[in-house]
């Protein structure tokens, strides 16, 4: 169970394997919890807090204290080893994590487990390797203590059959349907007996002696029977179930069929003939231009042979003017840096020219003599004023030196 989630360094990763250390952690959990791991583990090392259900997890969005991880998690694996019934010092927080790590995975394989992965995996006290060894250690222990998982049995639940009442609205309902529908059957059927009775003179009736005169004239009695004559007719309904008047209208709707059948047939048969005679004629109208513009049609091919031929000559035509464009313009650039090399050449034969002409002349040297000789001048003229300068300041020394001499005497005959 651990193996499944757990996934090598070099092995593809779907899209769920990143949290896969989640489940372990808490199946981790489980079994921890089962072994009593709060009483044996975290109250004897005076842990206030239990492990939450992603302690042992690395992810970004979890933080993490290394130290305290790595501490749970070195003394967690030494008690599940002595749980298993192998014996393991309990590790203490300031021994070598290297040391501990290589014995914890030492022991681990000792039971049987194949561990592929580096020491220096655990060293972070978390991650899905910590995950694994934890859980690995786990079930070694569980087996120790015998303790095993089943599968879970589900109670079987008993669901009562529920009794379905007819409703007294709907047969009631139904029920007067089914007496309207007779009804309405009975009144297509004319009672001739009824009828007979309802003509008959009744008993009782007046007889045509005793009958009282009327004083109306008889064009007025006609013309009332015209007028109420219409109200008079007995009118029978059809009802849908009766199967003689689908037949009539069957025999009916054929009968309408048939003769317009016998109409749109013969129509038809005429527009055959005549697409007949259309098609017939277009097909010799089309034969017949063929033939006429078939020397046309044979030219045409030729002359659109030509074409092709001339347009590919175009083409190498065209192709050969982009050469010579491209040497024309390449002769052009040549022709520019050579007008330039003039240009420069030319300019280099005048620098030599005026440096020529001036190493020639000797009016640069003699206005050189000149200035040397208004320097020497110049040289003589400050040595001068430099002299006296000096012996100015000469004398004013030897005079401050006169009067100093003068006020110490004069000091010290007073």
């Amino acid at each position: 169970m651990a193996e499944d989630g757990r996934r090598a360094d070099g092995e593809d990763r779907g899209p769920g394997a990143a949290y896969g250390g989640f489940a372990v952690m808490e199946g981790l959990l489980e079994k921890l919890k089962l072994l009593d791991y709060e009483e044996q583990v975290l109250a004897k090392h005076n842990s206030a807090k239990s492990l939450s259900r992603h302690y042992f997890v690395s992810s970004p969005h979890i933080g993490s204290n290394p130290g305290e991880q790595f501490y749970l998690f070195t003394i967690t694996a030494a008690w599940l080893i002595n749980t298993a019934g192998r014996p393991f010092p309990e590790p203490l927080e300031y021994d070598e994590p290297t040391t501990t790590v290589s014995n914890i995975l030492a022991e681990l394989r000792a039971f049987g487990v194949k561990v592929d992965f580096p020491p220096s995996k655990l060293k972070s006290g978390s991650g899905e390797h910590v995950c694994f060894v934890l859980d690995r250690l786990a079930e070694e222990a569980l087996k120790r203590t015998g303790f095993s998982f089943r599968r879970p049995k589900y109670p079987t639940e008993t669901t009562e059959e529920e009794s379905i009442v007819e409703d007294d609205a709907e047969l009631t309902l139904s029920r007067a349907e089914e007496e309207a529908i007779e009804a309405d059957d009975d009144e297509d059927v004319l009672d001739l007996d009824t009828l007979k009775l309802q003509t008959s003179e009744p008993e009782g009736a007046l007889r045509a002696d005793d009958a009282p005169e009327s004083a109306g004239d008889a064009a007025e009695w006609n013309l009332e029977v015209e007028r109420v004559l219409t109200q008079l007719r007995v009118s029978t309904r059809t009802h849908n179930k009766q199967w003689r008047s689908h037949l009539e209208q069957m025999h009916q709707h054929n009968q309408a069929i048939s003769s317009l059948t016998e109409d749109s047939k013969s129509f038809l048969t005429r527009l055959q003939q005549d697409l007949s005679k259309a098609v017939e004629k277009v097909s010799s109208r089309e034969k017949y231009i063929s033939k006429q513009l078939e020397p046309l049609i044979q030219e045409y091919r030729s002359v659109r042979a030509r074409l092709q031929q001339e347009q590919e000559r175009y083409q190498q035509t065209n192709a050969r003017v982009m050469e010579k464009r491209l040497e024309l313009r390449e002769v052009s650039e040549g022709i520019a840096t050579s007008a330039e090399i003039s240009d420069e050449v030319k300019k280099i034969e005048q620098e030599i020219k005026d440096r020529d002409s001036s190493m020639s002349d000797g009016a640069p040297v003699v206005r050189i003599r000149r200035s040397l000789t208004r320097l020497k001048q110049e040289v003589v003229q400050m040595d001068v004023r430099t002299g006296v300068v000096q012996h100015a300041l000469l004398l004013s020394r030897l005079k401050e030196k006169s009067n100093m001499t003068r006020d110490m005497l004069a000091t010290n005959i007073t």
